[in-house]
């Protein structure tokens, strides 16, 4: 029989995109998942613009499982986005937050769970490993996160992705925050409340293709500069003194140079050119940093919504429309 929805205790949000290879396994470890939680319980299941069979999938199991929610977005809108579709619509006390592909061990949310009924209102899952992953993703991941870390005003936990669970209270907060560049964990990062951590081995992908390649990981990392540091501006300002202060070095040592009439001083373009050159590509590279935050306020001034949702399947009732908001096009 289908939970109340004002007694839910567990949402478990779970963004997909183009993942028909690993629904059947993931299914069934949700499945198991759910029984042993002996609470009410949802999945929420985000279809991000899948092009394959995944939306069928997840529509019938919606359709006859009622523990189980859909929502298909109209479009792929990006991972972090799916992910606060997803808590846009979550009910539980406690919201967990996991891939779909099975990196993120569905036994973990049982120790996530443990931690948060010891009081703590962000669990986040750390990864001890990272299986399957190439040498060169795991350097680029290794340096994100301590370059990130250094930058950053705020403290942003490292080898730590989305998986994770908040509480009910954490969830309501973040959902204030209506940023359109979203860095989902940089966000719950920033609200602070009490944290811990539960440690896992990440393990090699199940099924199916990473959704995550080099070109989105660059955008992500981006992001989550410029969205919780001012580093990339204070750059700006201190690679520009520096030139000055060669600049003023280098024409004080030509002025010595002419006064002694050294033999040395060639009289020419080669230096100036050498000169102008430095300062054109350093005034370019500090006229895009610049450029980077205008064009984000340039994003949330326009105040667009978030996301557009297609259809939902499994929800009893409407959900209270969030801070940020979102267009539905197609309720069911």
């Amino acid at each position: 029989m289908a939970a109340d929805l004002k007694s839910i205790s567990y949402s478990i949000i779970i963004p997909v995109f183009n993942e028909e290879a690993v629904l059947p396994i993931l299914l069934r470890r949700l499945d198991l998942l759910l029984d042993r939680l002996h609470e009410p319980a949802e999945a929420i299941f985000v279809d991000d613009g899948s092009r394959d069979s995944s939306p069928l999938v997840l529509q019938e199991l919606a359709k006859r499982d009622p523990r189980f929610r859909y929502i298909g977005l109209s479009r792929n809108f990006g991972h972090q986005i799916a992910i606060t579709a997803g808590m846009d619509a979550a009910q539980g006390q406690a919201i967990v937050v996991m891939d779909a592909d099975l990196q993120d061990p569905p036994e973990v949310v049982e120790q996530m769970i443990s931690k948060w009924r010891e009081g703590y209102d962000v669990v986040y899952a750390r990864r001890l490993s990272r299986a399957g992953e190439s040498r060169f993703k795991r350097v680029t991941a290794h340096l994100f996160y301590r370059v990130l870390g250094s930058m950053s005003s705020v403290h942003i936990p490292a080898d730590v992705g989305d998986f994770r669970l908040i509480d009910r209270k954490v969830l309501e907060a973040l959902r204030q925050m209506s940023e359109q560049d979203r860095f989902v964990r940089g966000m719950i990062a920033w609200l602070g409340f009490r944290q811990t951590e539960v440690p896992f081995h990440r393990l090699e992908r199940v099924a199916g293709e990473t959704k995550y390649p080099l070109l989105k990981m660059a955008r992500l990392a981006m992001n989550a500069a410029l969205g919780f540091s001012d580093a990339p501006l204070r750059l700006a300002i201190w690679c520009g003194v520096t030139v000055s202060g060669l600049a003023l070095l280098y024409g004080g040592w030509v002025l010595v140079l002419w006064i002694s009439k050294d033999r040395h001083l060639v009289a020419g373009w080669s230096s100036t050119i050498v000169v102008v050159s430095l300062l054109c590509g350093m005034n370019m590279l500090m006229t895009g940093i610049v450029g980077l935050y205008v064009g984000r306020i340039h994003a949330e001034v326009k105040r667009r919504p978030l996301y557009v949702v297609q259809k939902r399947l499994g929800f009893e009732r409407e959900q209270a429309t969030p801070a940020h908001s979102a267009i539905r096009a197609v309720h069911e």
